[in-house]
This record gives structure tokens, sequence and C-alpha cells, in this order.
């Protein structure tokens, strides 16, 4: 038997549902593999669905860990951790008479993830528990202005004294964020010192975190956030990154892990920041769509991702998506560079009730997760789940649910949904299933719809992109009369995520706050120091970057250097991140190519005629990339073939209940369907990881790819049948 191709690249997206790994050869052949997850021991679920993808090909998990050259892991546990408040119990050094910052928040976070209706009633607000108590909190003199010119200097007494009582607290690591010191970190680096010093001499070993060192940003509030959230559920976090690695390094892997970063890029498990890996499942599935659209030529692309929990979606406009520089998550105002996504807690888990006052169907926000609902008999749940009705209506075969690993009781979904939703609403069950799924698709449409139309698009400039283990499931349901350019599901879906983790560049990211404002009529001079000020911040951060390289084994060479900036015109509120036209700044023309580089995305975002060059320019932010080449996955191309699909790829049919009444859907082997080959709804495509629904009035074609091309039959002119 002829030797396999090496196993070169593999992606890990462990979701609260699902566990996904996606394994790519050297000839960019690649194959998903799908295991429940395991909240207690992340490893283990990865080696489990190593070893099923793997089982595609032949191959057993101890051979080919060792081939692999790189893996890249994407999961939620730490924003769990930080939802569930399951962090250390960490100590906060902040300046004496803002004891309070942190445990007031900003006003946002009071209403932060609330519908309309609840937002705009005062009583409805509320704030969650701050991740550090009054309790575990030290306040020590010491004031820098808002120029950077240390007023008071700190009182190291004070500060020793903090430290001492911190400790008696049971603080477990401790923060230390003083105002202003993204403009003169002199005085926090200081306390961070003292308090290290005051620890060696207690004999107590704590790691020390000093927000200048992490997020040297303006806005106390989200720099401190970002800072405890270090301490709080990083660190904990890391202990679950170094199981996962360590159990890579029993089955022979020589690779060093690498995580998915909030922003776009891929960073080592043992990087300082790693914070900023807080929510890493969803933005592999942005990177892997930008990169299909490169493929396609597509520069508009909506991205749509559902899994158990929750419903993604981003927007690739022009080739690019956006970054927020000061988002939100978890109900935290934070300081990280993020991907901008917009998430609803509806998902295939959702558990489903009816209002006690209005007798209305509820969907979540609380899921089922891998327990995948009543259908589940050792699932050990009693509340209905979206996932209860697509058994029940068919579009589930509850004998191949992760390729038959686990079996699904149909009768005791049935008896579920009778008791809880059909029987209160005196509906068949049938119908009150099929209504659960029309609400839900519902729901997502209007979703997707408002945030295209939010951003001034319409739908018809967008191929929109479904993927996530249920996205194609649910496909039809939530693009049916929105009018997008496409719809495209990708034969791997349910591993998309995990895909778009193997296309990141291994790179790291710093951020720096600047303050520098300039007339439109500046002199040659004053531009030429605005552009030295700009190069000073970039240096700083590049020195940040290549010692994060030099920790993984890379030389300063090997390390590409990409800098940017945040640019607003004079006045206005947000700012925008430019990747720079030019690699170092000093001159007056270099800041000219600044400004043009600037006003050229200013137009392109909103529109030319808005431009206001007369305001003046203010840069707000210095950004420094850095990144190292990587293998990443080549996309298949197959030999286009017949339309019809062979027949060993059909493996019969399956009642399937729309539109209050049954079909009889075709049923095929994903698998098994060729490049060009075309299928007519009712159908129903199916692998281990993924059903794809293709009903009455849909069809699909397979192309080169292997993406499926949905359309809706009436629509594109052709009779329905």
């Amino acid at each position: 038997m002829p030797a396999q191709p090496q196993v070169q690249v593999m992606g890990i997206d462990a979701g609260g549902t699902m566990t996904d790994t996606f394994f790519v050869r050297e000839d960019g052949r690649f194959v998903v593999g799908k295991a429940q997850s395991n909240p207690a021991d992340e490893s283990l679920a990865i080696y489990h669905s190593s070893r099923d993808a793997l089982a595609h090909w032949g191959r057993e998990v101890d051979e080919v860990y060792p081939e692999l050259l790189t893996c890249v892991y994407s999961g939620t546990a730490m924003l769990n951790r930080v939802v569930q408040r399951k962090g250390l119990d960490v100590g906060l050094m902040v300046n004496k008479g803002f004891e309070h910052v942190h445990s007031m928040g900003r006003a946002i976070q009071s209403y932060l993830g609330y519908a309309l209706e609840e937002r705009i009633h005062l009583n409805t607000h509320r704030y969650d528990e701050p991740l550090v108590p009054l309790a575990r909190t030290r306040g020590v003199t010491e004031r820098t202005d808002v120029q950077g010119t240390v007023v008071i200097p700190l009182r190291e007494a004070e500060v020793r004294q903090a430290t001492r009582e911190l400790v008696e607290a049971g603080s477990q690591a401790i923060v230390i964020c003083l105002l202003q010191s993204h403009k003169n970190g002199a005085s926090e680096q200081r306390a961070r010192d003292v308090c290290r010093e005051e620890l060696q001499r207690l004999g107590v070993e704590l790691p020390v975190f000093a927000s200048v060192d992490y997020y040297p940003q303006r806005k106390e509030s989200h720099r401190m956030n970002t800072t405890i959230l270090e301490a709080y559920a990083a660190e904990p976090s890391r202990q679950t990154l170094k199981k996962v690695s360590d159990r890579f390094r029993q089955h022979g892997a020589k690779f060093d892990l690498r995580v998915m970063a909030t922003h776009g890029g891929t960073i080592s498990w043992k990087a300082k920041e790693l914070a900023r890996t807080i929510v890493s499942g969803p933005i592999g599935g942005v990177i892997g769509a930008k990169l299909l659209g490169e493929a396609l030529g597509d520069e508009n692309i909506a991205c749509s991702d559902i899994g158990g929990t929750s419903f993604d979606m981003a927007l690739i406009t022009k080739g690019s998506f956006a970054i927020a520089s000061d988002p939100d998550m978890a109900r935290l105002v934070l300081s990280l560079p993020l991907v901008t996504m917009d998430s609803v807690g509806a998902g295939a888990g959702s558990f489903v009730r009816l209002d006690p006052y209005s007798g209305a169907i509820k969907l979540g926000p609380d899921s089922a997760g891998y327990r995948v609902g009543t259908c589940w008999p050792e699932s050990g749940l009693d509340t209905v789940s979206v996932s209860d009705c697509h058994v029940v209506l068919g579009y589930l075969n509850p004998d191949n649910f992760l390729g038959g690993a686990i079996k699904l009781d149909v009768q005791r979904a049935r008896e579920h949904i009778q008791a809880q939703i059909a029987g209160p609403l005196g509906l068949g069950v049938e119908d009150a299933a099929a209504g659960v799924i029309e609400l839900l698709d519902l729901q997502l449409r209007e979703y997707l719809r408002s945030n295209v139309s939010a951003k001034g698009y319409s739908p018809t400039d967008f191929v929109c992109f479904s993927y996530g283990g249920a996205g194609p499931v649910h496909t039809y349901g939530y693009t049916e009369g929105l009018g997008f350019k496409d719809v495209v599901v990708p034969a791997w879906a349910a591993g998309f995520s995990a895909f778009g983790c193997a296309c990141a560049d291994f790179e790291y990211r710093y951020d720096k706050s600047v303050d520098l404002a300039l007339s439109q009529l500046a002199s040659a001079e004053q531009k030429g120091a605005a552009a030295a000020t700009i190069q000073q911040a970039w240096s700083d951060l590049a020195a940040k970057v290549v010692e994060e390289f030099r920790i993984n084994g890379f030389k300063p060479e090997d390390v590409i250097l990409r800098p940017g900036y945040r640019m607003q015109y004079m006045g206005q509120l947000n700012d925008l991140e430019i990747d720079s036209p030019v690699a170092a700044a000093a001159s007056a023309e270099d800041w000219d190519r600044i400004v043009e580089a600037f006003e050229t995305t200013y137009g392109r975002v909103y529109a030319s005629s808005a431009r206001s060059p007369e305001l003046g320019f203010s840069v707000t932010g210095a950004i420094m990339r850095g990144m190292v080449v990587t293998q990443k996955p080549v996309l298949p191309e197959d030999p286009i073939g017949e339309p019809t699909p062979p027949a060993e790829a059909r493996i019969g049919t399956r009642r399937l209940y729309r539109h209050k009444q049954w079909h009889e859907a075709v049923i095929w082997r994903m698998e098994a369907l060729r490049a060009g080959n075309e299928i007519v709804g009712p159908a129903i495509v199916e692998s281990d990881a993924t059903t794809f629904v293709v009903p009455q009035g849909f069809a699909t074609t397979l192309d080169k790819h292997r993406l499926f091309h949905l359309r809706e039959l009436a629509r594109s002119g052709r009779q329905t049948h």
C-alpha cells in the first residue's frame, strides 16, 4: 500500500456542545472530526474528535500527531469561566479614592446583551457581581495627570501595606491599575516592582499583573477589566491549554500549540497576553470565510455560524473585516482588538419553553450544550431543546448523530414536546415542533437582515456563508427571501471554524494609545514631529512583538512586522483602524501618506462625500503586528462531473415534515457526492458531522471546492416541484 501524504495542519474548535478537529494533508486534502465536548477534560474530547477525523483516512492518532507541523486551538473555556464566575481570587491595587471604579463599571455594563425593550427601562438594568470584590481592593496614593506628568509621587510604603493586606485577604493574583498609566507607566511599573519585592519578602509566590505591561490604553474601566481578566480567567485557562499540549506530547507531537486570538491571528499558549484568546471559536470561521471569499472572488460576505448554543455573524466588506478596539464580552467593556461580530443566544441546543404569562414560545438563552436534548436518553435532561424538534420532524437521522456514536430516541422527544409545548398550545406534535423551527429561523433571518441593513448595506450585495454544526440544517430557513447573491455551505461546515483557525497567521499584535492631533494646514516640521511620535510608539510595540516570538523559538529576522494605527477626524467619536502605507514614519511625506490612507478607508467605509479633512486629523492609537510564515490548508479542486449524483451516493428516503405536510426526502451521503452534482429538494445530505437540509422549493449544486450553493427555485425562475 503506497504511503499516504503527510498530515501537516490541525485546527481545533472546542465549543460548548461539540469539539471539532480539522486535519490538512500536504496535498491540500482535509478531513473533519467531531466529538461531544468534555468541559472536565478538553484534551480528551480533542483526542476522540481526532480519532473520528483520522478514521476517514485509515490513520491513527499516534502516527499522525508526530507528523503535524502546526496546530491551532480555539475554544470557549475562558469565556465560560468568566460568565460562570469561576476564576481566581484576584486582588486589585488602584489609586486611593478610586477603589470603587471596578465595582461601578460603566453604565453600559448594566444593560449589555439586553433586547431593546429591556434596555429602555431603567428598572430592568442590573450590574453583575464584580470580578474583584471591594474586600480585595486597596488604594495607594499616587497621581499622574492627563499629560503624563507625575503630580503626586507613588508612596511605596502604602504599596507594601496593600500587598500584605491583599495576601491576607486570600488573593491568588494581584492586578495593579493606576490612572493615566497609558501616558506614563513609571508609577505603575514601580508599584509592580515594589509589590513583587514585598511578596518575595513574605515568601509568597503570586503572579502580579500591571496594566501598562499588557494593555497601555486609555479608558481605565476597559483597561482594568482586561488586566483583571488576564489574572482571573487567563491563568486558569493556561492550565487547560497546558493539559491539551501535554496530551499532544504523550502521542508524539512536536509542534508548539497555538491559540486563536481575538484580532484574527494566532498566538502561542505560552503568550503573556492570553486574555486575547477569550473568544476564539467564532473568529476562526470569519478567517476561513475571508480565505474562501478570496478564492471565489467574493469581496462582500455575510458570515453566519450556528452551533449548539449561539448564532454568530460577521460582515466582510471589500475583503476586510472590522476590528473593534474597545469591545464588550461577558457584559464587561474591554481593551482588546476584537473582530467585530454579533451574537445571539439561539442555537440547535437552545431550550424551548412556553412563557407562563403570554403562552408564547421562548427559545433559550440557555442551552442543552453537549447533552443535545431529551432525545438522547442519557442526557439527564427533561426540557425540550431545538434538537428534539429536528429529530421529530425528520431533519436528523437518529441513528447517525455523530456518525452513530450516540443514538437518539424519537419517541422520547415526541413525548416531551407533547407534554411541554404541543399539549398546552392545543397543537399536534409535528406542528408544534415545526413552529419552533420556523420561529428560530425567523429570529435568525431578521437578525441577519437587520445587521446587514444597520451597516448601510443590502443582502443583495453579499454572499452568505453558512456553517457551524447546525448551520446547514437551518440555512434555507434563515436565508429564504433575503436575496443574497449566493448562499454557500461548505461540505466541512461542521469544522469550518477549526478550518479557519488552520488558515490564520501566526501573529502577535500589540496596541498602544496615542494622543496626536494635527491641523489640515500643519507645517512640514509639525508633520515630521507627528510621524516621529508614531514611529516611537511602533518601535516600543515592535520590541514586545519580537520578544513574544523569541519565547517561541523564532529569531527577530523571522518576524515580518506590519505597523498600523487608529485615526479619526478631530472631534469625531469613532476612529478607524488602518494598515500603515509606510513601514516606518520619519518625515512630513510619511505623515501625508498616513493621512491619505485614512481618508481612502474613510471614504470606503462611509462615503467619499463624508470626508472632513478641514476638521484636522487625530491619531488615537498605534498598532504593531508581527507574523511568521506557517503552513496553511489548500482548497481542494475536484474535476467537474455530471449534474446527476452517482447511484452509490443515494442512501434512501426519509419523511420530512414542513409546511403542515410530510414530504418524502431523498437522503444523500455527502462524502459520495461529486463536483457538479445537483440536488433538488426535498432532500437531506448527511455526513457524520453535519446534516444539510434542502427542502421542497430549493436546490443545491456542489462545486469543485466542495462548496454547496443553495438557491430558491421559484426565485431563480425554475419550476417548483
